[in-house]
């Protein structure tokens, strides 16, 4: 008797899968935080949406738009985001005009970060303007997070 050879998975089995994957890898990403993983897979449908060959969040994206340098945003003091939040996003920031101490985004640091929807979008909605001059695509928002959740 010949032993039987499994088959590859396809069709619908094959893109559950890989759904599954996708949101393992994102769940992942938000450090165990419910919250934080909702807003996550949000931001993956939007991407999706936005984007058909969205494959998934990267850290290493994530890095690159905080630490910039970005040109066209509002203030030409801050060409990213660790112009005010300091390179090691474990470290307290200080706000670029008023001098203020601003909490750190790395939720090893402050694991609060991220886990307030509204407060969330309040600050990509402001900060993306200021830093790059747009509004951030979900990707973007996907990737930020994704970055200082591991950080």
């Amino acid at each position: 008797m010949r032993p039987t050879r499994p088959t590859r998975p396809t069709g619908p089995i094959l893109l559950l899968a890989a759904a599954v994957s996708l949101g393992a890898g994102v769940a992942l990403a938000a450090s165990g935080d419910p919250e934080r993983a909702r807003i996550l897979d949000g931001y993956a449908a939007q991407a999706k949406a936005q984007t058909p060959g969205f494959a998934g969040f990267s850290a290493e994206r994530g890095r690159a738009l905080y630490l910039g340098p970005h040109a066209g945003g509002k203030v030409a003091d801050t060409p990213g985001c660790a112009s005010c939040h300091t390179r090691d996003p474990a470290g307290t920031g200080r706000h670029y005009k008023t001098g203020r101490d601003i909490l750190p985004m790395a939720v090893s640091a402050n694991p609060k970060r991220f886990t307030d929807p509204a407060e969330v979008e309040k600050r990509f909605e402001r900060d993306c303007v200021n830093v790059l001059g747009r509004a951030c695509t979900a990707q973007e928002k996907g990737d930020f997070i994704t970055f200082l959740s591991n950080r």
